[in-house]
């Protein structure tokens, strides 16, 4: 269960969630773990208010000024993602039907889709920089249902490897429900390939080291979170 004190309360509300207006039970079938020594693949996304969409998909832009960096490095073996977000620019507080208000969701650019991980909520809530990092296992749930089903059951993170431009990462509040900052998933490429399906690698490449993943994305443009190595002894 999420167990970090940036996790937060979330307020429920207006159905956020693309198309999703049922809330199930509190569940937490994810688990904090630390990080593992190696990953399959790495993802970052850049979010700003202009790429919000609501549950119709239409464009609902979200705070202005607002932005969002995600880092994503996953390990689909062990069904580990873990995380480092940072968001400027926001003003007051979460707002989600899910059991936190910061996700994937599973959509192209310009749709909506349901969210399928939900992560700990950046904190602390005020003016300043927001962060939430950490590492969950699956399986994963979101606390949404969607005819009847958590809408993170079932799935997996190899999914996302298969097709991360089919991913969002997004965060919603009070004053933007339909979310406040979103951007799609890109996946990092590690010693000049791309990492998860559909890229090809010799033996010394195929897995992506934890450093890797962190020299790939201070390289991959301004505004990325710094790698920051995690051990079960700082949790």
């Amino acid at each position: 269960m999420f167990t970090k004190s940036s996790t937060r309360t979330i307020t429920i509300g207006v159905a956020a969630a693309a198309g999703l207006l049922l809330v199930a039970p509190a569940a937490h079938a994810e688990t904090e773990v630390p990080e593992p020594s190696s990953f399959t693949s790495a993802f970052t996304v850049m979010a700003t208010p202009d790429q919000v969409i609501n549950n119709d998909g239409v464009a609902t832009p979200g705070q202005a000024g607002a932005a969002g960096t995600f880092t994503f490095r996953i390990n689909s073996t062990l069904e580990i993602i873990c995380y480092d977000i940072e968001l400027t620019g926001v003003s007051g507080d979460y707002q989600s039907p899910a059991k936190t208000a910061t996700h994937i969701h599973q959509a192209a650019v310009g749709q909506a889709g349901p969210p399928r991980i939900a992560f700990p909520n950046p904190a602390p809530v005020g003016d300043g920089p927001r962060t939430s990092s950490g590492c969950l296992q699956g399986p994963f749930t979101t606390g949404v249902l969607a005819n009847g089903v958590d809408t993170g059951e079932g799935f997996t993170l190899s999914q996302i490897e298969a097709n991360a431009a089919g991913f969002t990462a997004d965060s919603h509040t009070v004053a933007s429900p339909a979310g406040v900052v979103r951007g799609q998933l890109t996946q990092v490429p590690v010693g000049g390939v791309a990492t998860g399906a559909g890229g090809t690698a010799g033996p010394d490449t195929a897995v992506v080291t934890a450093a890797a993943v962190g020299v790939a994305g201070l390289l991959a443009g301004a505004g990325f979170i710094a790698y920051r190595r995690r051990t079960a002894a700082t949790r």
